[in-house]
């Protein structure tokens, strides 16, 4: 890496003073001109396990919502359960410890993100119902809330309907996407049969056909193949373009304005995996820069996810999550050159580097290696793992974490 790259970075840089909510805000205030005319900020993520990542996102959405205006978290998380956390975060209704259990993904069942969650409920009260911020999931997983809110008001308007339409569908409450390919989609089928009844029952199945509409793309989710000729028949581009289906669902509003918690894999301008258009290709294809992409990386230490057994015996999704160190980035990846330029916790914006020398503008056009992890990882290689990234396609900013730890779990009794 050039002397001229390394000295941009360096000169880009904004220091994080803090990675917590609650503190000064003096450090973030370039933000204001930076986000100026941005409607969605793509808070992304490369592990589902750090706990410096979400402290990070819980104090820039307070900034957003606070400072900016912004009136919604949406995050990759459960459509049919978000409005139990929604109700939590605006109206006081349940227990925050339950409802954030209740999305179903162990990632966000941690300490951090229900300091988040307590957070806007506190925001919330007291103020006017169009001044409150909302919590959306934008997933179609994780569907059997719907299925007992579709179950609830059938037996109340139908019963004698109720066990005849919902029967197929009881599989959605437990099959992943991907799960159950079938050319044939009969559970796609019978989930249209469901909306299709709703439909006729008036302004009083309002909700239950909303959550019909949930059922229908977790449907089309668990029976979609992982992979196929065509990339943008796969399960994964299928649920990215949903999530961004439901981002612009909010944005119908005009003065909606939407902090989107997401991997980075998601919130990325390009292809995920190179081949997959990602949920943040499609916000940018249809909003522009109005869509700011915020990738967040880290240097050393330690993550949370579970691990990946070889051989065909790997049941991944009933391991635990676990603690995966990790040293340094290697020289020549992205992460190495943010820490040379500077090794404090730091934000770059890339839309600046419009102006910068022609080195700077080769390096963020060339491809380079990256750390990304999901919810689980390949034990022992993981250390290894690298995908190559170009910023310049990619980003519209970067999130520098020095040092990663784990997320903390929260132990819900």
């Amino acid at each position: 890496m050039s002397d001229e790259v390394t000295c941009w970075l360096a000169q880009t840089a904004l220091p994080l003073n803090f990675l917590t909510a609650g503190e000064s805000t003096a450090d973030l205030q370039p933000l204001k001109k930076v986000l100026d005319g941005v409607r969605i900020v793509g808070l992304g993520e490369a592990t589902h396990g750090t706990r410096e990542f979400f402290q990070l996102k819980h104090r820039l959405l307070e900034f957003l919502v606070t400072e900016l205006g912004f009136s919604a978290l949406a995050m990759e998380a459960s459509a049919s359960a978000a409005p139990d956390v929604d109700a939590y975060v605006r109206h006081g209704v349940g227990d925050a410890a339950q409802v954030l259990d209740g999305l179903g993904f162990w990632t966000w069942r941690t300490h951090e993100v229900l300091a988040m969650i307590e957070w806007m409920r506190d925001y919330n009260r007291g103020r006017q119902e169009d001044r409150k911020v909302r919590f959306i999931g934008i997933d179609p997983q994780q569907c059997s809330s719907s299925l007992a809110v579709i179950d609830s008001f059938l037996h109340r308007t139908a019963p004698d309907r109720a066990t005849g339409l919902l029967s197929p569908l009881r599989v959605l409450a437990t099959a992943y996407p991907g799960s159950r390919p079938d050319p044939q989609r009969r559970l796609v089928l019978d989930a249209e049969e469901v909306l299709a009844y709703l439909r006729k029952l008036g302004p009083d199945a309002a909700d239950a056909l909303r959550h019909a509409q949930v059922l229908v793309r977790a449907a089309d989710l668990v029976t979609r193949a992982r992979h196929h000729a065509d990339p943008e028949q796969t399960v994964f581009a299928a649920r990215d373009r949903y999530m961004a289906d439901a981002v612009g669902t909010i944005l119908e509003d005009p003065s909606a304005k939407v902090a989107l918690w997401a991997h980075n894999g998601h919130i990325t301008k390009s292809r995920h995996g190179g081949a997959v258009p990602a949920l943040g290709q499609h916000l940018h294809s249809r909003y522009g820069d109005a869509y700011y992409a915020l990738g967040l990386l880290f240097g050393s230490g330690a993550f949370r996810a579970r691990r990946i057994w070889p051989g065909p015996w790997s049941r991944p999704r009933s391991s635990a999550a676990v603690t995966n160190r990790i040293g340094p980035a290697r020289p020549g990846t992205i992460e190495a050159q943010l820490a040379t330029a500077n090794p404090g916790n730091h934000l770059v914006d890339l839309r600046s580097a419009v102006d910068a020398p022609r080195a700077v503008q080769a390096w963020l056009n060339g491809r380079h290696g990256t750390r990304t992890f999901g919810a689980m990882v390949p034990r022992w290689t993981y250390r290894f793992n690298l995908s190559p990234s170009s910023l310049a396609e990619e980003y519209d900013g970067l999130a520098y974490i020095a040092v990663s730890s784990g997320s903390r779990p929260l132990r819900i009794s």
